[in-house]
């Protein structure tokens, strides 16, 4: 990934994508990964803090959204498989996607807005 499609304040941009309504935890893994070519869930726990029941959850959305693939890697033994992601879209396009999502609730709640209005007079 180019470092122009990556994020250059990591604490930040979690935050701001929490502010568009993303659940937290969601945010922080993909920031994590926007870092990464391709990464563990195991890699994404240490990084974030979050647990490994919250990376699952937080990576099962982002793969909904087929913003991110999901890989078994081969594990010597027994024991649970170990899961590679990264991300399948760049960075800056799926701000771009957030923006699209951001400008449509804005003018659905305007629209509403004026319908109240009209209402009202």
């Amino acid at each position: 990934m180019s470092r122009d499609a990556r994020p250059r304040h990591k604490d930040d941009t979690v935050e701001l994508l929490a502010r568009t309504g993303m659940p937290k935890n969601v945010a922080k893994a993909l920031v994590f990964l926007a870092t990464r070519e391709e990464t563990t869930s195991v890699e994404v726990e240490k990084a974030t803090g979050l647990r490994q029941p919250e990376v699952s959850i937080a990576m099962q959305e982002l793969r909904r959204r087929r913003w991110v693939d999901k890989r078994d890697l081969k594990k010597e033994g027994k024991g649970r498989p170990v899961h590679a992601y990264r991300l399948t879209t760049p960075f800056g396009e799926i701000v771009e996607a957030i923006a699209r999502e951001e400008r449509r609730k804005v003018e659905e709640i305007q629209g509403t807005l004026r319908r109240l209005k009209r209402r009202a007079s």
